[in-house]
């Protein structure tokens, strides 16, 4: 490392990084494939995937793999989301959150509460879409479940995703912020300043 190059430490692992972006990338698809079948106003995003017929077949075995894949990643760093008094203190003090006085803020360990609270609405997001999803899945499934079961399940599989697409914008826009945050999910590293600035107590653990 040259002299003037920051100290930098390892926040996500090449196999963490491929498992979000895995994530992430089918998750594009199907909200895309999901809006075009969702209104007929957005139906010409089903040219993206070959036409309507190719969309319907394709959305629910990419939302499997989406499935598989965030439930990996859940597994990877459920410990690092549990709640504590700190994280409710954190949102208590909101204001100081928005306006970046993070010296007022209570020590942030790996996640700060924002993120583990997203973290614990994006695992009951996909647990609902892919229960709802099985019961709408027409080609294989459908046929098991009464009509108004099937119903509800459609009412239950849309608001679930629209929950889900509202989450990852938030997500999307904190990683924009927060300058530093996507490097970390890109290259797997951060700088010890960003570190000690917005995750103290991890920097602490890991420097050790």
């Amino acid at each position: 490392m040259k002299n003037d190059e920051p100290q930098r430490i390892q926040r996500y692992t090449a196999n963490e990084r491929t498992n979000h972006w895995i994530t992430a990338i089918t998750f594009v698809l199907l909200a895309l494939s999901g809006l075009a079948m969702f209104h007929p106003s957005m139906f010409w995003l089903s040219a993206l995937f070959g036409g309507g017929q190719w969309t319907r077949i394709l959305h629910p075995f990419v939302g499997v793999v989406m499935f598989i894949s965030f439930m990996l990643l859940a597994l990877r760093f459920w410990h690092h989301n549990y709640l504590d008094a700190n994280d409710w203190q954190w949102v208590r003090q909101m204001g100081d959150v928005l306006n970046n006085r993070e010296d007022k803020l209570p020590e942030v360990g790996r996640y700060n509460a924002g993120q583990k609270l997203l973290f614990f609405v994006m695992v009951v997001c996909l647990v609902l879409l892919l229960l709802s999803g099985i019961v709408i899945w027409r080609r294989y499934f459908s046929l098991y479940f009464p009509v108004t079961l099937i119903r509800w399940a459609a009412v239950a599989h849309a608001g679930a995703a629209f929950a889900l697409i509202v989450g990852i914008v938030v997500h999307i826009y904190a990683a924009l912020w927060v300058k530093g945050s996507i490097r970390a999910m890109t290259r797997g590293y951060v700088t010890w300043g960003w570190a000690r600035k917005h995750h103290p107590r991890w920097f602490r653990e890991n420097i050790k």
